[in-house]
């Protein structure tokens, strides 16, 4: 599986300040604060390392995830124990690979380094179901915005899956609209001399990559047939830059037990509840992982054994939208002429902008007969001609054009 996204480790440990609360507002002050461990923990049926997530709340206002480190994690599956090593900060990872199999009872063991040790309880793999479709329509959504929306399809002839969860990675191709073979690179910060060259490395394509960090649901257990029907993956205006030339999206769909599908839905009312200042504060909820120290120690997190299947689509925005113009990039891409001297003599605003690497060249430069460099120099954001500011250039291994 893929490593959960930060941002969703920050939403739970964030969340235990909305949790310890029930009638009056939480006074945000220092001595409110109460240290946590926060456990994102999760093994699938997928032949891998699998990946354990180990972080303790921080105080309001601060900036950065606390880790946890050097803990001792394990996981007892059957007769067989999976250990895990810290491959950063709290990050563990399983020292071989290994995926979950039907019918066995996991258990999660953590101790930490001042000698705390919790315990989760035992959880099984859940059942796997199939994605039918996925796919992608234009659409108009309910705040009468024009964009894509992506959908998918997925059914359990056998009735057993019921609690689905899912989460995306989104891949788009970038070709930065303002790109030139030339480059101008900037030879001494203390002469102001410049060299207009060839550029070294591609800069004119690039691909980036992005994780989801909504949690997103489904429960077909009130439903007739336990069946998925054009459930909303993801929405993207038309306007997104991201769709300017051809985008994918690898969609993950986990079957959850009900124990797991009710804690990740508790956690998304709260995270989506509003102003943290909010007079309505909920009790703290419990997962399944406990200290075996303290059995009134909170414990933020869960520890899920999940099914998984996954299914990837490509389009190009001219599938959708032909003889349209394509989104622009969200950023000034006007050229400008950009002074290499200032009137005194110093190195101008040019020189400035090459040294922090916030623009690239244009046209305009040229060089004379002794060799020099001269202008005039016209210039855009570096994010206009250079799609490293906003990208990778290594292709993909997946990435199909």
């Amino acid at each position: 599986m893929k490593i959960m996204n930060i941002v969703f480790l920050f939403v739970m440990s964030f969340s235990l300040f909305f949790f310890v609360g029930c009638v009056e507002a939480i006074d945000y002050q220092a001595e409110t604060y109460e240290s946590a461990i926060v456990i994102d923990a999760r093994i699938t049926n997928e032949e891998k390392q699998q990946i354990i997530l180990l972080s303790r709340v921080h105080r309001f206002g601060d900036e950065n995830p606390n880790p946890e480190t050097s803990a001792a994690v394990q996981i007892i599956g059957g007769n067989t124990v999976y250990v895990f090593e810290e491959i950063e900060g709290g990050v563990y990872a399983s020292i071989t690979p290994f995926k979950a199999l039907p019918g066995v009872s996991y258990k999660l063991e953590i101790t930490t380094n001042d000698g705390r040790l919790y315990v989760s309880s035992p959880t099984s793999l859940t059942t796997v179901a199939q994605i039918d479709n996925l796919y992608a329509e234009r659409v108009t959504n309910d705040d009468g915005v024009n964009g894509m929306s992506i959908y998918i399809d997925s059914s359990d002839p056998l009735g057993e899956s019921k609690y689905y969860r899912y989460e995306y990675e989104e891949t788009y191709k970038i070709i930065a609209p303002s790109w030139v073979p030339e480059d101008l690179v900037l030879i001494d910060v203390n002469t102001c001399e410049l060299l207009l060259t060839t550029r070294s490395q591609e800069e004119r394509v690039c691909y980036k990559t992005e994780m989801s960090t909504a949690i997103n649901l489904m429960n077909t257990s009130s439903l007739t047939e336990d069946r998925v029907v054009k459930h909303p993956i993801r929405f993207i205006n038309s306007n997104d830059f991201i769709l300017s030339h051809r985008y994918s999206i690898l969609v993950r769909q986990f079957i959850e037990s009900e124990e797991a599908y009710t804690y990740f839905e508790t956690l998304n009312d709260i995270s989506s509840e509003g102003s943290i200042f909010s007079q309505n504060q909920p009790g703290f909820f419990r997962g399944n992982v406990f200290s075996e120290n303290d059995s009134s120690e909170k414990v933020v997190g869960f520890f899920s054994v999940s099914s998984v299947t996954s299914r990837r689509i490509y389009f190009n925005y001219e599938d959708f939208y032909p003889n349209e113009a394509i989104p622009s990039l969200p950023y000034n891409c006007v050229p400008r002429e950009s002074q290499q001297y200032a009137p005194s003599g110093a190195c101008g605003p040019l020189v400035t902008r090459l040294f922090f690497n916030r623009a690239t060249y244009v046209y305009g430069a040229s060089i004379d007969n002794t060799g020099v460099t001269r202008g005039p120099f016209f210039v855009v954001n570096r994010r206009c001609g250079d799609c490293t500011a906003l990208g990778s250039n290594i292709v993909p291994n997946f990435w199909i054009d």
